[in-house]
């Protein structure tokens, strides 16, 4: 799962035991050489479906860790391209890693809590990419409407969302036993790491941002197939903010 320039089992251990944000300081050098760093297919799947909606004046890319999804929507964007993270390890990294380019968007970086926003209604579109574990299901409505108030009348909020796993797949236990761990630790250790991937499902979401003031529209990613059932593997969550 780890490539060899990534953190070792000790690094992991003491992030795991600290606050999340201490903990994505911690990590944020190798952050790029773990699994958490949400594969170039799926940011390609997502700039593809982006450049059909189109193109768009100012993006931000919320929670955004190393600045992966900001150099998606520098392709998408023709003014300008804001990452927000509340890690200043995170933010030195993609400062580092995603530079503007020749003709292309500004960039710029902001550390901040995504459920504070300090921007007002100056964005076109807002993506979010792997984050979503880190909230719990409570801060939904908040998170939404911190969302809602930083898009243009007429804005998206785009973010992709994994088919969750059969209940008899080796990755439905793996995952359910990822989240019984993380509530046993947070249970019996301060600071609380929230991270669960279960929680974020997919129909309370769409409930939420209707609650919140968005037209919800789904979106097949082809790039990734169907199961069985025909469902698609991958979607992409495209709520569109109303007046």
């Amino acid at each position: 799962m780890f490539s060899p320039e990534g953190p070792s089992l000790r690094e992991l251990a003491v992030q795991a035991l600290s606050s999340v944000e201490r903990g994505y300081d911690l990590l944020a050098p190798k952050f790029d050489h773990t699994p958490f760093r949400t594969p170039d297919s799926v940011l390609d799947a997502v700039g593809t479906a982006l450049r059909r909606m189109g193109p768009f004046g100012t993006g931000l890319d919320l929670c955004c860790g190393t600045g992966a999804g900001v150099g998606t929507l520098a392709r998408v964007c023709e003014r300008g391209v804001v990452g927000v993270d509340f890690s200043a390890g995170m933010l030195d990294v993609a400062r580092r890693r995603v530079r503007p380019s020749a003709g292309g968007p500004a960039l710029s970086w902001v550390r901040a809590d995504a459920r504070a926003l300090p921007f007002g209604p100056a964005f076109d579109v807002v993506v979010s990419f792997g984050a979503f574990g880190h909230f719990l299901p409570a801060e939904l409505p908040g998170l939404f409407a911190q969302v809602r108030s930083v898009l243009r009348p007429g804005g998206r909020f785009v973010f992709p969302v994994v088919a969750p796993p059969r209940p008899a797949s080796r990755a439905y236990w793996a995952l359910l036993g990822f989240d019984v761990a993380m509530r046993v630790r947070n249970a019996v250790w301060r600071p609380p790491f929230v991270m669960y991937y279960r929680t974020f499902a997919l129909g309370e979401v769409r409930r939420e941002l209707a609650r919140a003031g968005f037209a919800v529209e789904l979106y097949a990613l082809p790039e990734f197939g169907h199961r069985r059932d025909g469902s698609p593997r991958v979607r992409m969550v495209a709520a569109r903010r109303l007046p």
